[in-house]
């Protein structure tokens, strides 16, 4: 049996399903195969934070609008929670604390009988993800983690599916630009937000802008880097204006998770 084929059998068992959902091709993958199984008692469910880009929640709404999938929109407000801001090396446990304690209360209340899942794929069990026990706290199932379907098998399912999200980039919330211990606010999460929208507008797809203090630190694929040099005045100019007075290229380029290095010496 395909991977495919067992991940809709892995939904007839449920009688129907809240999924995590961020506009990501794991969990678009998760919540549409769930709408193939469940029809309308598949649900998806996603928190409009400061944290997440106002661009990926546009795409995850169109994506629910175009498959009819009925989406709940909430908003958790763990910029009001002190463990979360502080930023520290698991910033992203209290974060997923508030969207899962919030998913149970949805639960309880409209869909008593459903299970929460999350996108969670194969590959993830083996990264510093402290969401996971999040996760594992609050009873989240992962259909992809649980039927050992990995990150490559996910986007060619997902591409096989025709889905939109297939070969998205990912998109980890703009915290993750943050090093640990400098706080998280507002402020600085839309200076990252828009300095990355200025990188979209060059023609740079799958960046990052690492915040530090006054200065923002580029990262684009190491292919791009002669591009981005080519561009670099302009990008420099628009970057300053958001209120960095300092912007560089990170000439070792794009590597997800790179703030993670500090975790291990």
């Amino acid at each position: 049996m395909s991977k495919l084929a067992l991940l809709k059998q892995w939904f007839k068992d449920h009688k129907g399903t809240v999924t995590a959902f961020s506009g990501g091709v794991d969990s678009s993958l998760v919540l549409y195969v769930s709408k193939l199984v469940l029809g309308d008692a598949a649900i998806g469910l996603i928190s409009n934070s400061e944290s997440l880009k106002a661009k990926d929640f546009k795409i995850a709404t169109d994506f629910c609008k175009a498959h009819d999938i009925n989406l709940h929109v909430i908003k958790t407000d763990e910029l009001s929670d002190p463990n979360y801001t502080a930023n520290p090396a698991n910033r992203c446990f209290f974060c997923k604390t508030h969207l899962y304690e919030a998913m149970v209360d949805i639960i309880k209340e409209e869909y008593p009988d459903y299970t929460i899942l999350n996108g969670t794929n194969l590959d993830d069990l083996g990264d510093y993800r402290p969401g996971l026990d999040a996760a594992k706290n609050h009873q989240i199932r992962s259909p992809l983690a649980e039927l050992e379907i990995n990150k490559e098998e996910v986007i060619a399912m997902a591409d096989a599916l025709g889905l939109e999200t297939a070969f998205k980039p990912p998109s980890p919330c703009l915290s993750s630009r943050i090093p640990y211990g400098t706080a998280v606010n507002n402020e600085r999460l839309k200076q990252i937000e828009h300095a990355e929208y200025v990188l979209n507008r060059y023609g740079f797809t799958n960046v990052r802008v690492r915040y530090k203090g006054e200065e923002a630190s580029i990262e684009v694929p190491i292919t791009e880097l002669d591009a981005l040099q080519s561009k670099f005045n302009d990008i420099n100019n628009e970057i300053k204006a958001l209120g960095f007075s300092k912007v560089t290229i990170d000439e070792e380029g794009f590597v997800s998770g790179k703030l993670n290095r500090v975790l291990n010496g």
